[in-house]
């Protein structure tokens, strides 16, 4: 059985642009409407601290602290979650006695966590936000990070593994840069390195596989198919081989690149460099080659079948975030991005600057009117 969380009440202190701000929300559907520069995806950002990682814009800590504030923040939601009701919180807060520099801290009915990993158990979250409109023409570490947000929906400890392969990554360099390394600390970190770079491939060829299957059985639509292949021997491996012989097999990958590997200051091979492919479906090209509208059905298609694997995979349907979409989308595919939305029976955030956009579903939803400092129910 899927649940299917909501965030009742949602609350920001001294965050980006908000002094403070609170959300009453009674239904699925919950509409940010109002000008540019209002606040609205600050709102959604806030939210998207309540899972594990950097949030929707890949932001520092102390980034999002609120300018000329005290340089800490909050953000606390009301949540009807998997594990029943539940406050969760998570925001930089000063250390006990003042000294030090500001740390995260994230609590369960007020009670400390360890990470913001343990919100999971609560929630899951995806969204789709205007930076992610390059993706398909970007870099191949712009789908990395793609693939690993992918990732972590489902398995919310990855975004810790692959923290802790780029931090053996960079040990294993340093030890490359000594013009005779020590060939037992080389050993060790090679071993480490090897171990999660196996972990962080298993769980990306495991998703990418089960969420191109979900785009399959979505079949044709507004939102077309994608054809996915990640680029990458480490990840096709994990899916047909022991784990401990993929490990193995990438130790000595790296004991016979010592060499070139010191001499390019950086390890040249591993999931590290992985890149994720996507096609389209209906012509049978790359993403990169189809036209800018294409490619926005596309990542909508992508967001669409990620919540319903997250929800298959995990048994929590995911709170999906979704910014500035709408309203660069015809009439026919945003009401059938409203179907679609309601067919997921998850709760979504939607925000635009256009209100007539959310016209079609507006009789359905929570709308509030933003403005700077201010938040209303749209009358």
């Amino acid at each position: 059985m899927t649940v299917a969380p909501q965030i009742l009440r949602l609350s920001l202190t001294d965050f980006r642009s908000w002094r403070s701000a609170t959300l009453q929300v009674a239904r699925r559907l919950v509409v940010l409407t109002g000008p540019n520069g209002a606040g609205k995806t600050n709102i959604l950002e806030a939210i998207s601290f309540l899972g594990p990682g950097r949030g929707l814009r890949r932001a520092t800590l102390d980034a999002v602290a609120r300018e000329d504030g005290p340089g800490t923040w909050a953000v606390a939601a009301e949540v009807e979650g998997a594990q029943g009701l539940a406050t969760l919180g998570t925001g930089l807060a000063t250390p006990a006695g003042g000294d030090g520099p500001h740390a995260r801290k994230c609590r369960i009915d007020r009670e400390p966590v360890g990470s913001a990993t343990a919100f999971a158990e609560h929630l899951r979250l995806v969204w789709l936000v205007p930076t992610m409109d390059g993706l398909f023409l970007g870099p191949a570490a712009e789908r990395r990070r793609f693939l690993d947000r992918l990732v972590l929906a489902v398995h919310p400890d990855h975004g810790t593994r692959v923290s802790a392969l780029e931090r053996a990554l960079r040990a294993r360099n340093r030890l490359l840069e000594s013009p005779s390394p020590d060939p037992h600390w080389l050993e060790a970190a090679e071993h480490e390195t090897a171990e999660l770079a196996v972990a962080v491939a298993a769980a990306r060829a495991e998703t990418v596989q089960r969420l191109a299957a979900t785009l399959f059985e979505r079949g044709a639509g507004p939102f077309p198919s994608a054809g996915l292949i990640l680029d990458g021997w480490m990840e096709q491996a994990a899916l047909d081989r022991p784990a401990i012989e993929v490990e193995d097999q990438y130790r000595r990958v790296l004991r016979e690149n010592r060499g070139r590997d010191a001499a390019a200051g950086r390890t040249l091979d591993g999931p590290h460099l992985t890149d994720l492919l996507v096609s389209f479906a209906p012509k049978g090209i790359a993403a990169r080659d189809a036209s800018t509208g294409e490619q926005k059905a596309l990542l909508i298609s992508l967001v669409l079948a990620h919540a319903e694997l997250v929800a298959t995979m995990t048994g929590i349907a995911p709170i999906v975030l979704l910014d500035e979409v709408v309203a660069h989308l015809d009439p026919g595919r945003r009401s059938a991005l409203f179907d679609a939305l309601g067919a997921l029976g998850a709760q979504v955030w939607m925000a635009g600057a256009d209100p007539a956009a959310f016209a079609g579903v507006a009789t359905e939803a929570d709308v509030f009117e933003i403005a700077p400092q201010h938040v209303a129910p749209a009358r």
